[in-house]
Parts: C-alpha cells; structure tokens; sequence
C-alpha cells in the first residue's frame, strides 16, 4: 500500500471534480448546489434521474465522481474531516477516525443503493456525537 496523504495534496482532486459539478450543474440545469447537507437531496434525486434515463454507468462515470467528491466536500466542510488518497482511490476521515467512501456512495446511488444524503447525514451525526 502507497503512502497516504492528507489535506492539502489528497484534496486537490476532489476539491477539484466537486467545484467541477457545481459549476456544470448551475450553467447546465441550473441546479443550485451550496456545500449543504440539504443540497445532497437533489444530488440523489439527480442520480436517480440519470438511473431512470436508462444511462450506462460508463457515459455517466465522471459525473458520478464528481457527485461523490461534493458530497465528499459537504462532510469536510461541515465536519472538519480531511481528505485521504492511497492507491488512486480518495475517501473522507472525520475527526472520529471513520473513514468514508462518497465516490463509492455516488455509485451504490446510481446503482439504486445508496444515498449520499444518508452518508453525510451518518458522517455529520457521529462526529457530533463525539464532540
């Protein structure tokens, strides 16, 4: 296993693909998206559009990336959890010690089970529980 890094060189791809999909969600559906835990409801909803559409996975992979890192972002912002990458894959560790996959929540979501909704909701209640 690779060495694992931590904010800021670890974030730089995430921040990046999350700002990514703000932007391209606002100038192309004019979706709205904050950093809010409560925006992660219409990521959900958004992906369970692109499901139903009948998209392969493949044509929508990007995107779904980007709906993990910002979900991702939401948890970091509203937790102070740190960004982590080994091995070219990015996962969240809030300042319990867990460690969180929203990338791999984006897919499970497209896939019909998942929610990023849920993981920030789960990530955001057990870092509160500790504080």
């Amino acid at each position: 296993m690779t060495a694992q890094q931590t904010r800021p060189h670890a974030a730089a791809k995430p921040v990046r693909w999350a700002a990514d999909v703000v932007a391209t969600m606002r100038e192309g559906a004019r979706v709205r998206l904050d950093y809010s835990a409560q925006s992660l409801w219409r990521v959900d909803r958004m992906i369970e559009e692109i499901r139903r559409e009948g998209t392969p996975a493949e044509a929508v992979r990007d995107v779904l990336r980007g709906f993990g890192a910002y979900a991702g972002e939401v948890i970091v912002r509203q937790t102070g959890a740190e960004w982590w990458a080994s091995g070219g894959e990015h996962w969240i560790r809030t300042p319990d010690e867990r460690l969180w996959d929203p990338v791999d929540e984006a897919r499970r979501c497209f896939d019909g089970n998942g929610s990023l909704r849920l993981l920030c909701r789960d990530a955001i209640a057990g870092t509160a529980r500790r504080h």
